[in-house]
């Protein structure tokens, strides 16, 4: 199906846009930590665990380390949308799209 000649050139924009997108979310590169440093945890754009470091000092106690890994990992996973919303925000804004739309 053909589309009108503005149309498809959106389409395209639009696309080569979403492909910019998806590059830099995958370059998104997070840190959190817990327990004051802790533990630490790295995270990817797509939310994947690159890199966990545990203070030696917090390794005997398993109810709180437990604790503090899901606390670091949440946070990453928090400081990962936090990231790609601004991406996508400013990404979008470019386009000249009333706010809130996406």
């Amino acid at each position: 199906m053909k589309l009108p000649g503005n149309m498809q050139a959106m389409m395209k924009q639009a696309q080569v846009m979403q492909e910019r997108l998806q590059a830099e979310v995958a370059a998104i590169r997070v840190e959190a930590g817990a327990g004051g440093g802790m533990v630490n945890v790295k995270m990817d754009g797509q939310k994947k665990v690159l890199e966990v470091k545990i203070d030696a000092e917090v390794a005997g106690d398993v109810e709180m380390l437990q604790d503090l890994m899901m606390a670091a990992f949440n946070e990453a996973a928090r400081k990962v949308d936090e990231e790609t919303g601004k991406k996508t925000g400013a990404m979008l804004g470019g386009m000249g799209l009333p706010p809130g739309l996406f």
